[in-house]
């Protein structure tokens, strides 16, 4: 929930700023002064890009909350039982431990989501941000191309 919060904060702060340099970029386009309109031009152009990369953000999180859930709800989330460090995180080397036959299972059933989501939250908690986003963002692309 306070995830939720938080990406609404976000996004109302981003709506604040947009408002705000879209003001500031309307007076310098109407400067008729060469670097005024390109500074206008640049404020325009740079909070469409923020506002592109958050709602981008935005809608992995929804989907991959929506897939979470329903794995949760067929029951097809890993049960394993692993030692937390304070933060929360999973001990690395219990992670370690137990991806060999997440990235089995993966090799075995290369178009099943729901294998794509598991390794990629074996991914996630062996520390490896990067391939824990993209093992998810398959996940979404082979269920939605079901």
């Amino acid at each position: 929930m306070s995830a939720r919060i938080g990406v609404a904060v976000m996004a109302a702060l981003l709506a604040l700023y947009i408002l705000l340099v879209g003001q500031r970029a309307w007076l310098l386009l109407g400067s008729q002064q060469p670097a005024g309109i390109v500074m206008g031009i640049a404020l325009v152009v740079l909070p469409l890009i923020a506002a592109w990369a958050i709602w981008r953000e935005i809608r992995f999180g929804m989907r991959a909350s929506a897939l979470a859930a329903r794995l949760e709800d067929e029951g097809g989330l890993p049960s394993d039982e692993l030692d937390v460090r304070p933060s929360g995180r999973p001990q690395r080397d219990q992670v370690d431990e137990l991806f060999p036959a997440y990235r089995a299972d993966v090799e075995a059933h290369p178009d099943d989501w729901r294998a794509w989501f598991r390794v990629g939250l074996a991914y996630d908690g062996a520390g490896d941000r990067r391939r824990a986003r993209q093992a998810i963002r398959t996940a979404i692309a082979l269920e939605r191309g079901r």
